[in-house]
């Protein structure tokens, strides 16, 4: 074990020496048991402020797992079922057009029209990601769908800049107001599923979402520092988000590049106690700590401390890859390689393709600034990689820590 840590040590600290993050943290449980635990670096930089395990991060797409089983419970519960249309939820959602491109005869695009979509998008479309909804983008060549809902976003994130507080299902029905990129179940593609998925389980149990998840999840997973918002109290222990900005290209071809504190608001997250719009997808802060009880929950098969949170089956069913081969042609992502999809999570199925010793049906998730959870039931196994830089994703850091683990505690 001491060459176990003193390995996880050197990885982590150069992240931080060569500049990479400005500070990250590890975790690792095996059997239940904390076997590493690692912190280097600022969680604020600017203030000197060190990361720590009590630092609180902004989780972005690490909410989808913990949205994937509220989705769960609510169904345990009888109050959804996961073949419902969404429609039945949110009438917004029903007769949903599919956005068509008009090309002329040499295959150009000259124009758009919307067709009735042949079917309806069931809850089971949101929690395998196949229901046509995009996040909005703005990037040259991106999709028209696309451009559409980042005006849709650039209006709430300028009413809520503006002071404007406004709900989840106000959100949800703006976003409604887009057509769908395809037919619902046509294929996979990374989108606004799970912050739908909320306001179906906010109509479905006639709770505010966070209260849902405090009551159902946080409090019983003694996780006292997650939620939508900050306590006043607590802003000291909230981190810094840092852009990654290149500068320019060096002989040896690699980039120089500098990290710039940024606390932009990017897809509706706001994270102070007036919050009204609880983010399935993206809403969440959290500490390293209280998101390993989620993790450790899930690597137990649904049971924390003795307690039960969902069912060791319904576990499975999160972590089993439900798409077919035509929908799983489109997950296509380097970090998604030899990965199938679950519920808003991803799943091994190809450790081959994957180049990588985790057991099949090992999953998790990541988020935008780069926090990362890796789960395997099989070795009950449970690893963290934390840090707050925008836009990061899965950082090839994370492999490396993976890899590491796995080497050692076998």
């Amino acid at each position: 074990m001491k060459n176990y840590t003193e390995t996880m040590n050197r990885i982590m600290k150069a992240e931080v020496d060569e500049g990479r993050v400005k500070g990250n943290s590890a975790l690792v449980f095996k059997n239940g048991m904390e076997v590493y635990y690692g912190e280097f670096g600022y969680a604020d930089a600017e203030k000197e402020k060190p990361m720590k395990r009590d630092t609180i991060i902004r989780l972005f797409s690490m909410t989808k797992p913990i949205t994937a089983v509220a989705a769960m419970i609510a169904q345990e519960r009888g109050l959804i079922d996961l073949n419902d249309p969404v429609s039945m939820y949110l009438p917004e959602y029903a007769n949903m057009n599919v956005l068509k491109e008009v090309k002329d005869d040499e295959g150009k695009v000259v124009s758009y029209e919307e067709v009735p979509a042949s079917g309806a998008i069931t809850i089971m479309n949101l929690m395998t990601m196949t229901s046509g909804i995009p996040y909005g983008e703005d990037w040259e060549g991106c999709s028209e769908v696309g451009r559409r809902m980042q005006v849709i976003f650039d209006e709430i994130i300028d009413g809520i800049n503006k002071g404007e507080r406004i709900s989840t299902r106000e959100v949800v029905r703006r976003i409604a107001l887009n057509p769908l990129m395809f037919e619902p179940g046509e294929r996979w593609m990374y989108g606004l599923s799970a912050d739908i998925l909320a306001a179906v389980i906010e109509v479905a149990t006639g709770e505010r979402y966070g209260e849902f998840l405090k009551k159902e999840i946080f409090d019983p997973l003694q996780m006292p520092d997650t939620g939508f918002f900050v306590p006043k109290e607590k802003w000291d222990r909230f981190a810094m988000s840092y852009d990654y900005i290149p500068k320019k290209e060096t002989k040896t071809g690699e980039n120089e590049f500098e990290l710039v504190a940024a606390d932009s608001c990017h897809l509706g997250e706001y994270y102070h106690e007036d919050v009204a719009y609880e983010a399935g997808g993206c809403g969440l802060v959290s500490t390293i700590d209280d998101y390993a009880h989620f993790a450790m929950m899930l690597a137990n098969g649904g049971i924390y401390k003795g307690q039960r949170i969902i069912s060791s089956a319904s576990v499975k069913f999160l972590a089993t890859n439900h798409l077919t081969s035509e929908q799983t042609a489109a997950l296509d992502w380097d970090s998604n390689r030899g990965y199938g999809y679950g519920c808003l999570m991803r799943v091994l199925v190809n450790q081959g393709r994957a180049g990588s010793q985790a057991s099949l049906g090992e999953f998790g998730w990541d988020g935008w600034t780069g926090n990362y959870m890796c789960i395997d039931p099989e070795k009950k196994l449970a690893l963290l990689y934390f840090i707050q830089r925008r836009g990061a994703g899965t950082t090839p850091l994370v492999r490396k820590l993976r890899a590491v683990t796995y080497g050692a505690l076998d």
